[in-house]
């Protein structure tokens, strides 16, 4: 099966910023640029997944979602993928597993807001995405201190950058991870949806 990767050289350190998009917003614009600097990435994907295991409803139809996102995020290091659909894979855990055995040479960073870090314990084999890739969090609205005491920072707490340090992040052997605090974006794909903005 072809999975069609964006391309990449060996070493570089890749950001893989996952989610739903549904929809894709100015906020997701605004943390991926802000990961490019803070982390000093080479590249960031967006993984628009086929959906999201711990949401009952099922998101926008995955076709849908990534052309409105590529109408959206438009920079020369960012590239939107649908790449979990293709290679069928369902959790993050998986995804990761099988993007390190594709390009073994690739640093990858796993980024995600400080909202996902407080319930990423719920998620499937968190303590093996925390052990096996660095973690880029990115504090959003109301969600800084949530992430900060979540059980994920407690177990792993040792294992933190300091913010200072960010831009190591990805040379950084895993476990690592670091959170860093960025000016704030109100965008909400939930408020889009209860305004009505995305049929």
């Amino acid at each position: 099966m072809r999975i069609g990767l964006p391309p990449t050289r060996p070493g570089q350190v890749v950001g893989l910023l996952g989610g739903s998009f549904d929809p894709a917003h100015a906020g997701h614009v605004h943390v991926s640029l802000e990961a490019l600097k803070r982390f000093r990435l080479d590249r960031l994907w967006w993984l628009v997944s086929p959906g999201n295991p711990l949401k009952a409803r099922g998101p926008a139809p995955l076709a849908r979602r990534v052309a409105h996102a590529r109408a959206l995020m438009r920079h020369p290091k960012v590239q939107v993928t649908a790449i979990e659909a293709r290679l069928r894979t369902r959790y993050t855990a998986h995804t990761l597993r099988r993007l390190r055995g594709l390009m073994p040479g690739v640093r990858f960073v796993w980024i995600m807001g400080a909202d996902n870090l407080a319930q990423l314990h719920l998620w499937e084999d968190w303590r093996g995405i925390m052990e096996t890739t660095p973690v880029g969090v990115v504090a959003r609205p109301g969600e800084r201190m949530a992430g900060r005491m979540s059980p994920a920072a407690h177990a792993f707490r040792r294992f933190q950058l300091p913010e200072a340090q960010a831009g190591a992040l990805g040379r950084t052997a895993p476990p690592a991870w670091c959170l860093v605090n960025v000016p704030m974006h109100p965008a909400s794909s939930t408020a889009i949806r209860a305004a009505g903005r995305w049929g």
